[in-house]
């Protein structure tokens, strides 16, 4: 099975460039498309099943068959019934997988034609796996860290907004039958409250309007969002947590490219193509240009200011040592386990400022309530 595979993805294949080999099928028709979602863990499942099968020296499209036999109707099934037909037609199947590029990115893409290339692709599946469930697992534990205190912030503001638009709008008709002056902060709570219910629609759909033309540029404007990603790493405790996040994500997948056999520069490639983050693909970017030079890539990790000392240091030493796959792994993996650690710490922090912003707009709300009738109730007590 290695060498069928050799024939049909050659090692010089591994060279070209990986985002002209995912752009068109061999004979230069488009992309097939398809409707619908696949869930990443579903991807996962998939990448571990087809390791295991090839492993036991099941043939590559027999493996195909077999899982999408197993696999129950939907948008997964008919890309499975598409990748053994391609591949039964003596399609590689990188050239396959490539073709349904919302289901398996680049990377995937890659780390499988390295595989076919070296015909160790039962042995490449697997890190592919390893690297997915290590990713997701990560990526669990922040978004589960930040549940509560989402869930907390928005009850709030459901709250504080309903207590001033039904409530004291009721307490506005009262002052008014008890013709006295009223304090600074009452008046400028039924200000608030007045404003609130005549131009609700600016309240509901001024936010929405922000959220919208923001998720716009961010979509289509490349200066906007290197400008949002920059702000984002300069914010005090979230800038951190999101900095050592990235580091983490490009050692990982850096690393695991390089362990797959991918060349330095093409897996350069795949990492800025790959990443959320503007402000990381311009310094992975301009890394990718120092190297295809001829000069390591240590130097301008350090000029590139995305990566700190340690981590230039600790690739430093794996070019020295050869061993460069294995230095970035542990890399990943130490800052890992900083994201989980500093994402407790920054949520111990915030769960407590949750609740005095909470007790100070509460606070503010009871006692522009209740200084004029308590003003009122001292009045008739003296009479």
């Amino acid at each position: 099975m290695a060498k069928k595979i050799q024939r049909a993805a050659p090692v010089a294949a591994a060279k070209t460039d990986f985002r002209e080999r995912g752009a068109a099928t061999p004979a230069g028709e488009p992309r097939k498309r398809h409707r619908g979602r696949v869930a990443g863990q579903t991807i996962t499942d998939f990448t571990t099943q087809l390791a295991t099968l090839t492993d036991a020296g099941i043939p590559i499209v027999k493996a195909l068959t077999i899982l999408e036999g197993q696999t129950r109707p939907g948008p997964f099934k008919t890309i499975l019934g598409d990748l053994v037909e391609d591949v039964s037609a003596g399609t590689p199947l990188s050239e396959a997988l490539a073709k349904h590029e919302r289901s398996f990115d680049k990377l995937y893409c890659s780390m499988v034609r390295a595989g076919e290339a070296g015909g160790v692709l039962g042995r490449i599946l697997n890190r592919l796996a390893a690297f997915r469930e290590k990713s997701a697992g990560v990526r669990a534990k922040v978004i589960q860290a930040l549940i509560y205190p989402a869930v907390v912030s928005l009850v709030a503001i459901g709250v504080v907004t309903a207590a001033v638009i039904l409530v004291v709008p009721k307490f506005e008709e009262l002052f008014q039958t008890l013709r006295g002056e009223l304090p600074k902060v009452t008046q400028i709570l039924l200000d608030t409250s007045r404003f609130a219910a005549d131009y609700w629609y600016l309240v509901v759909g001024l936010p929405i309007l922000i959220v919208v033309v923001h998720l716009a540029l961010m979509r289509r404007s490349l200066g906007y969002r290197f400008a949002v990603h920059k702000l984002l790493l300069r914010l005090p405790l979230v800038g951190a947590v999101l900095s050592k996040s990235l580091i983490a994500s490009f050692s990982r997948t850096f690393g695991t490219l390089i362990e797959a056999g991918v060349p330095h520069l093409d897996a350069l490639t795949i990492v800025r193509d790959s990443t959320g983050n503007e402000v990381l693909a311009k310094g992975v970017d301009q890394i990718r240009t120092t190297v295809r030079e001829g000069e390591g890539i240590a130097r301008p990790m350090g000029e590139s200011g995305v990566f700190d000392d340690l981590v230039v240091n600790m690739v430093d030493v794996g070019e020295a040592t050869g061993e460069l796959d294995k230095m970035l792994i542990k890399v990943a993996d130490a800052y890992d386990v900083q994201v989980d650690r500093r994402t407790q710490a920054m949520l111990t922090i915030f769960e407590p400022l949750l609740i005095i912003v909470m007790a100070v707009v509460v606070g503010f709300i009871v006692v522009a309530l209740f200084m004029p009738l308590l003003a009122i109730m001292s009045k008739l007590g003296e009479a």
